[in-house]
């Protein structure tokens, strides 16, 4: 009896983790989703390698345009009204992608999609850190493997419905029904932000944004390593290691080590604390980058990528976590600021690493991701604790 009554009372203090949970899961299932049905999208206009860039940029500007007034607006209402609103937003945008009539009506669409996805996204990354912050255990880098399992689930199940001949309208409305009733059933387990600190003064509010900047700027040089990563260790692979068999293994590696390193960072982070961690988890992408540099044999460098993927998989969640402590600002701004700036290191780094192969050869541009990933280990402690203690 005293067992029973005890697990009853602990039920709604797991249904804001399973909700957030959910949440993750299914935003990684959509995005999956419009990942694989590219393809379908330049086919469906007859579309150039230069048009369906731009499409595939609209998904991004709309990102990045809406990150900063989400920010605000859930510092007003709090995420957890946010990720209500904006799962309704994100479910109708993902279910019209694959019913317009034109190309310029889907430009539309998808400008829209990525604003939902971007205020879906922020939301429950800032309910995310409410939730740890009231539990007794770290969640964010499990969230975050969550939303991996989310897109390898969404891709699997999706190629599926493609191989069966699924019409992709069908598939996008699926998925919009899904994440409708995600956001419904989730929404009245979720919890309310604690109020902001904000009230403490332009001064420390000053302060606070400066330090946010500088956080932002190292989840900018973390993501600039993850894109490259997921961009360039198939090419690297062929054209360096001169292993075509074996090139395809490189974003799965790297991958793997990202899912294995993300569900155990939280017990990890709990055991070393975020600055250990992220300290540690610099050092072994260090480690894997230069291993794959220095030996471009095959199995060292996917070696050295599996490294690479244990080394960036706690990064975004420890910045996020570091965000959302800042004194004096409110969480869901701060997050959103910081995943600005890495959804911009995120596109950039691809492009950046592109530039450099074609001037100075692959293995040298992939040398900026060794930079980046060391300067976070040799950095990123100082600037964290500097920023979480208050001014």
């Amino acid at each position: 009896m005293q067992r029973h009554v005890q697990s009853c009372a602990n039920a709604p203090r797991y249904a804001p983790r399973l909700a957030t949970m959910a949440l993750f899961f299914v935003a990684g299932a959509t995005y999956a989703t419009w990942g694989i049905h590219i393809p379908t999208l330049r086919d469906r206009f007859a579309l150039s390698p230069a048009w369906l860039s731009v499409a595939m940029f609209a998904v991004a500007l709309g990102a990045i345009v809406a990150m900063q007034p989400v920010g605000k607006l859930i510092a007003r209402l709090g995420s957890d009204k946010v990720v209500g609103v904006s799962a309704w937003c994100f479910a109708a945008t993902t279910a019209l992608l694959m019913l317009m009539p034109s190309f310029w009506l889907t430009l539309l669409v998808l400008i829209g999609f990525g604003v939902a996805n971007a205020a879906y996204d922020v939301a429950m990354n800032a309910q995310a850190a409410t939730v740890e912050a009231g539990g007794d255990k770290p969640i964010m880098s499990t969230l975050h493997g969550l939303f991996s399992v989310g897109g390898m689930v969404g891709a699997s199940v999706g190629g599926v419905i493609i191989s069966l001949g699924v019409p992709p309208w069908l598939h996008f409305v699926g998925m919009g029904v899904l994440i409708a009733i995600t956001g419904v059933l989730a929404r009245p387990r979720l919890i309310a932000d604690p109020a902001s600190a904000a009230a403490g003064g332009q001064q420390k509010h000053a302060h606070a944004g400066r330090l946010l900047w500088v956080i932002g700027f190292l989840a900018f040089l973390g993501l600039v390593a993850e894109g490259a990563m997921y961009d360039w260790t198939a090419i690297y692979l062929r054209d360096v290691a001169k292993s075509v068999t074996l090139a395809s293994f490189g974003y799965a590696t790297f991958s793997g080590g990202m899912a294995i390193g993300r569900f155990s960072g939280d017990a990890l982070r709990a055991r070393m604390g975020m600055l250990k961690l992220l300290s540690t988890s610099g050092i072994v992408g260090v480690a894997g980058i230069v291993l794959a540099l220095a030996w471009p044999n095959p199995w060292a460098a996917l070696f050295g990528f599996l490294l690479m993927g244990l080394g960036c998989a706690n990064l975004v969640p420890i910045f996020f976590v570091a965000a959302s402590r800042l004194p004096d600002m409110h969480a869901g701004e701060a997050i959103a600021a910081v995943a600005r700036l890495a959804y911009v290191g995120m596109l950039l780094g691809p492009v950046l690493i592109g530039f450099v192969a074609q001037h100075a050869g692959l293995r040298l541009a992939l040398g900026l991701v060794a930079v980046s990933i060391a300067w976070i280990a040799i950095d990123g402690s100082r600037v964290l604790k500097r920023a979480l203690q208050p001014a």
